[in-house]
């Protein structure tokens, strides 16, 4: 999980999720598009973001993601801040599981939670004006799953503590990324 100002981590986070084990590695990568509702000839995006609670709720969308699909086996999320030209990537999400249903239906849970629950927003550059992101709705939480209906899974692969840009601890890489396994599951 991570927060970068520079460019994001694409083809590592792809290469750290990864595994022998695991026949579905699922990739999103959302990039900067050249326009938004009602803007057209929109230039570049400036995403903010509150960066220690952000972490925080990666982190939990990451465990709510491996709780609900108890086969992933790596996952990644990183978002990108600072200004973003037309065509940079702005978010990836990696998954890794045994099998493609599970790593589409997780990637896709991980993106639209981080977009409705990370306290990140983005400012937009177009031909006649700028403003704030459209479509903005206020941070909510991270929706718990039902407990009777997914049982609960160990991320081992998510760092215990989030870690600041530029920082890492023994846990993690220099990139942010989790340098343990996951325990168990199939």
């Amino acid at each position: 999980m991570g927060l970068h100002h520079g460019p994001l981590p694409v083809a590592e986070a792809v290469t750290w999720c990864t595994r022998p084990d695991c026949g579905a590695v699922v990739t999103f990568t959302g990039t900067v598009r050249d326009h938004a509702e009602d803007r057209h000839g929109v230039v570049a995006l400036t995403y903010e973001a509150y960066e220690q609670p952000a972490l925080d709720r990666l982190g939990a969308v990451a465990t709510d993601t491996a709780r609900r699909w108890p086969s992933v086996r790596r996952l990644a999320i990183h978002h990108r801040l600072g200004t973003l030209a037309v065509g940079e990537p702005a978010v990836v999400v990696v998954v890794a599981t045994g099998h493609r249903a599970d790593a589409f239906a997780a990637a896709s849970h991980a993106i639209d939670a981080t977009k409705a629950t990370v306290p990140i927003w983005k400012h937009e550059v177009w031909a006649t004006g700028q403003g704030w992101g459209t479509g903005a709705a206020p941070v909510a939480d991270v929706p718990a799953a039902p407990v009777a209906d997914v049982p609960a899974a160990p991320v081992t692969d998510v760092p215990a503590a989030p870690v600041a840009p530029g920082e890492h601890d023994s846990s993690t890489d220099p990139t942010g990324r989790a340098s343990s396994e996951r325990a168990g599951g199939s």
